[in-house]
C-alpha cells in the first residue's frame, strides 16, 4: 500500500496496538481507543519505555514498610489485524524488560534492592462484536466509525525473572487472565471509550519461601479484581489526537497459605492524559502521563511513558 493510503490505517492502528505498563499492577492499565479496528493484514511493531516512581502501600500484604520504588520498563510488542468469521480481530503480544530500585524496611531493618530482567509477557486477543466488520484496505478507507462493541482476552504469562527466596521480584510466578468488554463511540472528532473487565489469577506456589524466614514453601493467592476504564479523546487532525483517561479497580485480597489478609484488599483510581502524534505515514509516537486520584492499599506513584510504532501491510 502506498504511504499516503496507509495514513488512515495507521490512524486506527495507533489506537489499537499498545504495550501497557508492565511494571504496574495489571488492573491499573489506561489504554484509550483500544477497540478501534484496522484493515485485515495490518501489522505494527512497537517499542516503548515507561518510568514509574512512588511509594507503594503494601498494607500488610508483605512484611515491608516505608516502601519506595523507581522502575524503568522497556517493552517490545507486535500487533496483527485479521478477520474472524467476518468480524475485525487482532492479536497483540508484548515482551517487557525492567530495571528498578526498591527500598523499605523488612522486619524494621532498612533494605535496598536492585532488580533487572524480564517482566511477565502478555498476549491479547480482541474481536469486534458490533460495528466493525473485517475489511480490506479499500473498504476501510470508505468506512466511518459509529459505535463499536468488542470483547478481548488478555493473558499474562509467568515469564518474568523470579526467585522464590526473595520478597521483591520482577516476575509474579503465576498466570493472569483478563476477559473484557469494550465500547467505543465516535461523534465527528470526538471518541468516547469505556471498558469493563475482571482479572483472574492463578496461585503462586512459592512465595517468599526456602529462605531464612521460612524453610518450606508458601503459597500466595489473590481474589479477582474488577477493573473499569473510561476515555474521552479528540482528533486535532488525522492521526493526531489527545485523550483524557481514568480508571477504577477493586478487589485483589491476598491469601497466604489459605489465610486471607483483609488489609490487602485494593480499591483505587487513576487519571491521566495520552497523546498520539504522527511522524510519517508509517511512524507515530504516543506519550502518556498518569497519577493516582484515589488509593486504598495501592500506594501513591506517578507514571510517564513514550512509545514508538511502525506500521505496515
Amino acid at each position: 500500500m502506498a504511504s499516503a493510503r496507509f495514513a488512515p490505517v495507521l490512524h486506527a492502528l495507533c489506537a489499537a496496538a499498545t504495550l501497557g505498563a508492565a511494571a504496574t499492577a495489571p488492573a491499573q492499565e489506561l489504554n484509550p481507543r483500544a477497540y478501534v479496528i484496522a484493515p485485515v493484514g495490518t501489522n505494527a511493531l512497537n517499542l516503548g519505555y515507561s518510568h514509574l516512581e512512588g511509594n507503594p502501600d503494601l498494607s500488610g500484604a508483605t512484611p515491608i514498610t516505608d516502601a519506595h520504588a523507581s522502575v524503568g520498563t522497556a517493552a517490545l510488542g507486535y500487533y496483527r489485524a485479521f478477520g474472524f468469521f467476518g468480524r475485525s480481530a487482532n492479536l497483540a503480544v508484548a515482551i517487557p524488560y525492567a530495571t528498578g530500585s526498591f527500598s523499605g524496611e523488612v522486619a524494621e531493618a532498612p533494605r535496598h534492592e536492585h532488580r533487572a530482567g524480564l517482566l511477565d509477557s502478555s498476549l491479547r486477543l480482541s474481536v469486534n462484536l458490533l460495528g466493525g466488520p473485517a475489511m480490506q484496505p479499500e473498504e476501510f478507507l470508505k468506512w466511518r466509525q459509529d459505535m463499536l462493541l468488542g470483547a478481548s482476552l488478555k493473558i499474562v504469562a509467568p515469564t518474568g525473572q523470579y526467585d522464590p527466596t526473595r520478597l521483591v521480584n520482577l516476575g509474579t510466578n503465576r498466570w493472569a487472565f483478563k476477559p473484557e468488554i469494550g465500547y467505543s463511540q465516535r461523534w465527528d472528532r470526538w471518541v468516547l471509550d469505556g471498558y469493563a473487565a475482571v482479572w483472574f489469577f492463578t496461585e503462586n506456589s512459592e512465595f517468599f519461601s526456602h529462605n531464612q524466614y521460612f524453610a518450606g514453601a508458601r503459597s500466595r493467592s489473590q481474589s479477582p479484581v474488577a477493573a473499569f476504564e473510561a476515555h474521552i479523546s479528540y482528533d486535532l487532525r488525522p492521526r493526531l489526537w489527545i485523550s483524557l483517561d481514568a480508571n477504577f479497580w477493586s478487589g485483589g485480597e491476598a491469601s497466604l497459605n489459605g489465610v486471607s489478609n483483609p488489609s490487602s484488599y485494593q480499591r483505587a483510581s487513576r487519571i491521566g492524559i495520552t497523546a498520539s502524534i504522527p511522524l510519517s505515514a508509517h511512524n507515530s509516537i504516543r506519550l502518556s502521563y498518569n497519577d493516582g486520584a484515589y488509593t486504598r492499599n495501592t500506594g501513591s506513584y506517578h507514571s510517564i511513558s513514550a512509545a514508538w510504532q511502525y506500521g505496515w501491510r
